[in-house]
């Protein structure tokens, strides 16, 4: 295995009290960092593992998230083969509490750093204008070389492609055989080895936008929506139907917030969560038609999207534009209804109407299409 420590100073922090964060690199083939940011004290560690590829973790800054900052940390490319079990990584020792932003540095087939592949530690709280949303938002738009998201020409992808896979999984000590169904593209059902939180900002800034809006999670991993004023909801739709409840589209009952309406002057926001138990791509739109669509005009976020395909975010944002219908009954979530708005921390694993959301199933569930025979290794 090849193993590097960088350390950003000499830390003063005895080592019983640090504690590590791991971080994976361009798991499952997607241009992501997993998680994509990290609150860490001083002598913290952020240990990074590369999957298959070649990538790096390259420091930056904020105003030039694709520009090397010459007196930062750069592990350099790690090139990884396909099917390699052990994987390279290195350490970075945290000491300070600034902001430190970094991105890949790979340019080819096209610039990883503009397709989001970004990571912050540290960085400030949503609403600040130096977030972690604003400073991926600025990385997308720092380029303008042509890549396989681009929607010049644009043409409706096609429908995402099933596949039957066999993994074999390990967690909690127990190590089983399982035959699953998902998307092509999609990496193996891998839990994660510390379980993570992702926070996402519905109505980030005081625009029609999620922040981040496009993330990767791992089994076992959660997702908090935090809605943010006006009146805004989450909904699961389908990347064919971006604008539609998956119900609608596919009969299979996905999760949905209702509206979540909060005032400008408040302090304390309603949130919502779910919980990842499998690696298929998890598609969803804000339903607020009022005074226009939301989704329509871009208000859509995706979970484990396989950008290598053409079913990527860019292609599904763009479809959401062309295909938002007028306002519908539906389209409202949750029968347009406001009484979620302040039902703050609200967990759908607590969902009592025997119809649970898709991404809070268990394993064997996401949006009740992915279907697992599990061998319990004795």
């Amino acid at each position: 295995m090849r193993a590097s420590t960088f350390a950003l100073a000499l830390s003063t922090v005895p080592a019983a009290l640090a504690a590590n964060y791991d971080v994976t690199v361009g798991a499952g083939g997607n241009l992501v960092f997993n998680p994509e940011y990290v609150q860490a004290a001083v002598g913290d560690t952020v240990t990074f593992t590369f999957n298959p590829k070649n990538h790096t973790v390259t420091q930056s800054t904020f105003d030039e998230p694709c520009k090397l900052n010459p007196e930062g940390f750069n592990s350099g490319f790690m090139p990884v083969d396909v099917g390699s079990v052990d994987l390279p990584h290195v350490m970075l020792t945290v000491n300070h509490t600034n902001p430190m932003w970094f991105y890949c540095q790979q340019q080819k087939p096209e610039p990883h750093c503009q397709k989001g592949m970004v990571f912050a530690i540290n960085p400030p709280p949503e609403h600040d204008p130096h977030s972690f949303a604003a400073f991926k938002a600025l990385a997308m738009g720092s380029g303008s070389t042509p890549s396989s998201t681009a929607v010049d020409n644009w043409s409706t992808p096609p429908p995402q492609t099933w596949h039957t896979a066999t993994a074999t999984v390990s967690h909690e000590g127990s190590t089983w055989l399982t035959t699953y169904t998902s998307y092509e593209g999609t990496p193996q059902p891998t839990f994660a080895p510390q379980p993570v939180d992702h926070k996402i900002v519905v109505g980030v800034d005081g625009k029609l936008a999620f922040g981040p809006a496009n993330i990767s999670a791992a089994i076992g991993d959660t997702v908090t929506f935090e809605f943010r004023p006006k009146n805004h909801g989450v909904v699961q739709s389908s990347f064919s139907q971006p604008c539609q409840p998956l119900e609608e589209s596919t009969g299979v009952v996905g999760f949905n917030s209702g509206l979540m309406p909060v005032s400008a002057d408040a302090t304390e926001f309603p949130t919502f969560r779910i919980t990842i138990n499998d690696t298929a791509p998890i598609w969803g739109y804000c339903p607020q038609t009022q005074p226009m669509s939301h989704c329509g005009a871009g208000m859509v976020f995706s979970i484990n999207a396989v950008e290598s395909g053409p079913n990527n975010f860019a292609n599904f944002v763009e479809l959401a534009k062309r295909t938002a219908g007028p306002p519908t009954s539906s389209g409202n979530g949750n029968n347009g209804t406001s009484d979620n708005g302040s039902d703050n921390g609200s967990d759908n694993s607590n969902n009592d109407n025997g119809a649970l959301p898709g991404a809070q199933r268990s394993v064997i569930t996401i949006a009740g299409v992915i279907s697992l025979a599990l061998v319990l290794f004795v």
